[in-house]
């Protein structure tokens, strides 16, 4: 439609913009290219986010990228599922407030190592010819959203910014930082979650002069960030506060996930019971792969089923952990 093409042109030019105020690359002429050096393509991503919101991502086409040249180690810590409902209880027994942060084009804010050099295509759309007559080339200067290490790379550069200021990193969890300071006679606290481009924050006091206060003035001073305010979720979990209790809930997540996989509604059989999975179950699986070597399953059917169990076992790992068997029934049929 009109309106949505319009949308996603001002989407396009918002990311172009980000790349800009980064300085994600340097164009050069193609013959500055080194000969035994390929060039990686830069591919739009474009999502309609769950509030409505038209989101495109230029992304580095990362498996063209070739180990030992354009990259060398690529892991990236995340969150655990356990310290999301740790930081939770925490919150709820200490009484502390929680608020959610987002860095803005959070990959495009690392650094890459003074060796790690990638050229790419410009971003379709957006190319350029040099005097040779041939479109010039990025020369990229920052962790792109699909480069290999780009992950590892802005998580390099946040998690000794955090060290810096005076935060220790828990033992159990790299992605967990917490900082105690006492501030005229009064111990106060901050605890920070972070999941890539996510900063869940816990803290005990707020106000001018409190050691979140000196925290987010530190933090808005030295990276773009955006205030979500008090948190109401987190990579589908949602999360509701009250006088009493905090809840950890996935009903828009789930309801999601059957809308998508029963169209038609759930079946009133199972509406009846509250039971996770039928007994027959684990002898449905077994049957399933005593046949599995003699039939043939389609791609499109197994790649369903495979997202389907793969997304049950998310919602297993975070809030619903009385349907675990039954997931891990299902995975055996992967």
């Amino acid at each position: 439609m009109a309106e949505d093409r319009v949308g996603w042109g001002a989407a396009e030019r918002a990311e172009i913009a980000n790349h800009a105020n980064n300085g994600s690359w340097t164009l050069i002429d193609r013959s500055d290219v080194p000969d035994d050096r390929s060039i990686v393509r830069l591919i739009w991503v474009c999502k309609r986010k769950r509030s409505g919101t038209l989101k495109a991502r230029l992304c580095v086409q990362g498996c063209a990228q070739v180990r030992g040249v354009d990259f060398d180690q690529t892991f990236c810590a995340t969150m655990r599922p356990t310290s999301l409902r740790a930081l939770a209880a925490i919150a709820n027994s200490a009484g502390m407030r929680m608020r959610r942060w987002d860095f803005v084009a959070a990959y495009l804010q690392g650094e890459l190592e003074r060796d790690e050099v990638i050229y790419c295509h410009a971003p379709p759309g957006y190319a350029t010819t040099g005097p040779d007559g041939r479109p010039r080339v990025c020369r990229v200067e920052k962790p792109i959203y699909g480069m290999a290490q780009a992950g590892r790379r802005w998580q390099r550069s946040l998690f000794p910014w955090l060290l810096g200021f005076g935060f220790k990193q828990c033992e159990s969890d790299p992605c967990v930082f917490t900082m105690t300071k006492v501030i005229d006679k009064v111990e106060q606290r901050v605890t920070l979650g972070c999941y890539v481009d996510d900063l869940f924050t816990l803290y005990s006091h707020d106000g001018p002069g409190s050691l979140y206060d000196e925290f987010v003035r530190a933090l808005t001073l030295r990276w773009n960030v955006e205030d979500e305010g008090p948190i109401s979720d987190l990579l589908n979990v949602d999360i509701s506060v009250d006088e009493s209790c905090i809840i950890l809930r996935q009903e828009k997540y789930i309801s999601h996930l059957v809308a998508t996989y029963l169209p038609d509604g759930v079946p009133l059989s199972f509406q009846k019971t509250r039971a996770p999975a039928s007994e027959s179950l684990p002898k449905m699986v077994e049957d399933a792969l005593a046949s599995k070597p003699t039939r043939t399953i389609a791609p499109d059917v197994l790649s369903s089923y495979q997202s389907l169990v793969g997304a049950l076992l998310y919602c297993s790992t975070q809030t619903r952990p009385d349907v675990a068997f039954a997931v891990g029934m299902l995975c055996r049929a992967m």
